[in-house]
């Protein structure tokens, strides 16, 4: 499957400010790479002469060509490469139907598309997380360490309870629901599926509300199913370094102002406890989790450029 056959992401492109519109001459690539049998979908702006690579990470109500459309582009235009990752599960990546996808598999995959692009070029590479992708960038970071910086828009560590409680849709979730996950799969139910939106609090994606219902109706993106493995794995898993000793690279976190599911306080719970590289927080005005306004679309980009610039030097 392509990007071209599906309409959702047109949907949305189109509520966005022309300027993120994609046109005949700015348009992102489909590659496909396999990795442990799944075939995974890229979304590229490949620029042989960019002076850096940038991988986007799509969270659990989203993916690679939403990522491409708000950021990747834009910053293509800046003149860097930009590729999206379409996680299993996400997206137009084929899954290999012989195993049940975990969150760890995410991290492991990302790593090894770091190495594999690093054996075509020696270029430095940048993590740009949304959701859920900024602490998979952090995770990422932390097991490859071939990374000059991360950027998240939003850092969780769902091991907290407070995480748990404020980023579910109720206590039972929490509390009751994503422990029930761990005993599912050792009972044998790991692949059982349910729509991610049940446990998380979906509707908080994007604060316009026609956007929310082209996002609750694609099932690549906030409207997919996810297993019991992956919320169990997703709700527990261990970073390579914790924050007290992350010294990697430079961390940028640019916080949208009304965001409804992640708000900043959320964040600090891990940025708080990273003081061994440089940690700079951007408050992007009007916008929501997934940023569809202006300035936040604007001031994200311009964030992210500066920060760029910064750590490829």
């Amino acid at each position: 499957m392509s990007y071209n056959e599906q309409a959702a992401w047109r949907e949305i492109m189109q509520k966005l400010p022309e300027v993120y519109h994609f046109t005949e001459d700015y348009y992102p690539t489909e590659e496909w790479w396999d990795w442990k049998g799944h075939q995974v979908h890229l979304d590229c702006f490949r620029n042989a002469k960019a002076p850096a690579k940038v991988i986007l990470l799509h969270g659990v109500g989203t993916n690679g060509r939403q990522m491409s459309m708000i950021l990747g582009g834009p910053l293509a235009q800046d003149g860097f490469e930009t590729i999206a990752i379409d996680m299993p599960t996400y997206g137009v990546t084929k899954v290999n139907k012989e195993v049940v996808v975990k969150y760890d598999d995410w991290v492991d995959l990302a790593c090894d598309y770091i190495d594999h692009e690093l054996k075509r070029d020696d270029r430095p590479i940048v993590l740009y997380g949304l959701s859920a992708g900024g602490m998979e960038a952090y995770h990422i970071a932390s097991k490859t360490k071939n990374v000059k910086g991360i950027i998240g828009m939003t850092f969780l560590d769902q091991r907290l309870q407070q995480v748990r409680d404020e980023t579910t849709n109720n206590l039972f979730w929490s509390r009751v629901g994503i422990p029930m996950a761990s005993v599912a799969c050792k009972f044998g139910l790991e692949n059982f599926k349910m729509k991610m939106s049940a446990p998380a609090k979906m509707s908080a994606l994007c604060n316009d509300k026609n956007v929310m219902k082209i996002f609750n109706r694609d099932k690549t993106s906030a409207a997919n199913v996810a297993s019991m493995r992956f919320l169990d794995t997703y709700a527990n898993y261990t970073p390579a370094i914790e924050p007290e000793d992350f010294d990697v690279c430079p961390i940028l976190l640019t916080q949208p102002a009304e965001d409804k599911w992640t708000p900043l306080h959320l964040s600090k719970l891990v940025l708080d406890r990273i003081n061994k590289v440089d940690v700079e927080i951007v408050n992007l005005e009007n916008g929501g989790h997934y940023p569809v306004e202006q300035p936040a679309l604007d001031q994200m980009h311009q964030a992210v450029l500066k920060f760029l610039n910064k750590v490829i030097q």
